[in-house]
């Protein structure tokens, strides 16, 4: 993928190329939002049963950026044609003895965008700034039922390391928890 996010090809851009877009950063938390509410409205694992506000996103959205300043995570963001269709990232462990390792926190696309690779080109580019930040172990979890998600996961290299049986409770439904891991400590 190219880094000019006025292709017609969904590309992928880290959140200081994004920055120095005027127009970009503009519309990043409005874009987000829309993303993630309709998302969550539609049935998706994302942490939240009821679409999140526009606050909360932006509070959302400022922790992360602010812990990629830092140096403690990435944030990943999909356009296609200068509209945001998909966000990701990754924030570092706080405590002392976690902080080799980061868990691979959100990961959404745009249902509109579906099958054209957009969430495996956000969770490649995030697996490299992982790496390249020395990250010995990428963690994440996901809902047991969300298949294509633990699909996509396993093709890049994350183990399943973990589950808990009907963790997750959306109403009356149950479902798995499902922890995955990849380990930069075994490869080289």
């Amino acid at each position: 993928m190219t880094s000019d996010p006025t292709t017609t090809t969904p590309v992928v851009l880290d959140a200081a190329q994004v920055a120095s877009d005027p127009e970009l950063a503009g519309r990043l938390a409005e874009s987000a939002h829309r993303i993630l509410a309709d998302l969550v409205r539609g049935g998706a694992a994302l942490g939240w049963v009821e679409p999140p506000s526009p606050g909360e996103v932006g509070d959302l959205l400022d922790h992360v950026l602010a812990a990629v300043r830092a140096g403690d995570g990435s944030l990943r963001l999909a356009y296609l044609d200068r509209r945001l269709v998909g966000l990701g990232y990754w924030l570092r462990y706080a405590r002392p003895t976690h902080r080799p390792n980061a868990d691979l926190e959100k990961l959404a696309v745009d249902a509109a965008v579906h099958g054209r690779g957009v969430g495996r080109a956000l969770t490649a580019a995030l697996i490299e700034d992982a790496r390249a930040a020395g990250i010995e172990v990428l963690t994440l979890d996901a809902r047991g039922d969300n298949a294509n998600a633990l699909h996509l996961y396993r093709s890049l290299g994350f183990t399943e390391y973990g589950r808990l049986p009907d963790f997750v409770a959306v109403g009356e439904r149950r479902y798995d928890k499902v922890f995955s891991m990849l380990d930069f400590r075994r490869r080289p």
